[in-house]
């Protein structure tokens, strides 16, 4: 099996091999070969789906356009791919809406806590809008294109502890999050302990008590085999998080258009699978994990939102974000923080 350093090498080494000058051009060259990272695990609905696209992105090109999935961190942390990705050593990523904050800050704010309700006011804001089109300008900033936004999930806390049923559960638990200014923010902010941890490593920092628990979304929590080493889940719903498929500005901006549009067309239809699959996964989880063996139980999540006014956590987003995303944001959400 090929080492993490021959994976990323690999992939730099082919994400502009073949040159995309005309369509004469293209029909002598040899395979566009081009590698995306993913920190999703292999059986999670993001790479099954971008797979499917990918094969089906790799047939309407007749084998001219052919994009390998490295899913499971195999290319390294997400903040590693970030740095791979704005270098061109890869051409495409996928990476969490929560981690992306580290470089981007505004790309962190639709995770604000317990900011959407539910999906329909969160799609509105990300496929399309103010709070969309800020996003993207943001990123293409750090020569980054953006195309539609996979689903993550409503956030909950699974540990080994104990159930959270009120605030004062939390106190000095370690609490794995990603690399996420909101999330550490938020759990700091409740009494955690909040600690970074790649997510490939997680099932051994929690089977070991590294950390006392983590947070993530139910089919994740499926994905990633944590159940195997924790007892209690708590539908805390904290936090909503994505992950953005992201591609390399330079490499995009010297594709043709008609591979563009077709790279596109593949794209945007996985997203649609990839929720629709991810949004019956999340309504069956509860009753699998129950089956597994988690002690399952939902706090009153008002309780959470409201010790969250009062340590002045969205007193302190909105200042950091600014009153104009706060703004768009607050256009599909309502007030927060009130």
């Amino acid at each position: 099996m090929p080492t993490r350093r021959a994976l990323v090498s690999q992939a730099g080494a082919t994400a502009l091999a073949t040159p995309f000058a005309s369509r004469r051009a293209r029909a002598q060259a040899a395979v566009a070969r081009m590698s995306m990272g993913s920190p999703m695990p292999q059986a999670h609905p993001a790479s099954t789906c971008l797979v499917e696209a990918l094969d089906a992105i790799r047939a309407d090109s007749k084998g001219q356009i052919d994009i390998t999935l490295y899913p499971d961190s195999q290319l390294g942390s997400e903040l590693s791919m970030q740095s791979q990705l704005r270098s061109g050593a890869i051409a495409f990523t996928l990476t969490s809406v929560s981690s992306l904050q580290t470089l981007v800050p505004l790309a962190g704010i639709p995770g604000v806590a317990y900011a959407f309700p539910s999906y329909e006011p969160l799609w509105a804001a990300l496929d399309g809008g103010p709070l969309s089109e800020r996003i993207r300008d943001a990123l293409g900033k750090f020569g980054l294109r953006a195309f539609r936004v996979v689903d993550n999930g409503f956030r909950h806390v699974i540990t080994s502890v104990r159930p959270i049923t009120a605030v004062a559960d939390l106190q000095g638990l370690k609490i794995r999050v990603p690399p996420s200014p909101l999330l550490t923010s938020l759990f700091r902010a409740l009494g955690a302990s909040p600690t970074t941890i790649n997510l490939a490593e997680t099932y051994a920092a929690l089977q070991t008590r590294v950390a006392d628990g983590m947070e993530n979304s139910l089919p994740q929590i499926e994905a990633t085999k944590v159940y195997e080493v924790q007892k209690y889940l708590s539908r805390t719903g904290h936090s909503w998080d994505g992950l953005w498929i992201l591609a390399h500005g330079r490499t995009w901006d010297a594709l043709p258009r008609d591979v563009q549009t077709l790279i596109s067309r593949h794209f945007d239809a996985a997203v649609g699978k990839q929720r629709q699959v991810f949004a019956r996964m999340d309504a069956e989880g509860e009753t699998r994990l129950r089956a597994k063996g988690l002690a399952i139980n939902t706090p009153d999540r008002e309780v959470f939102r409201a010790a969250l006014v009062a340590a002045g956590y969205y007193a302190e987003w909105k200042a950091k974000f600014g009153p104009d995303a706060w703004g768009a944001l607050e256009r599909y959400t309502g007030p927060l923080g009130a």
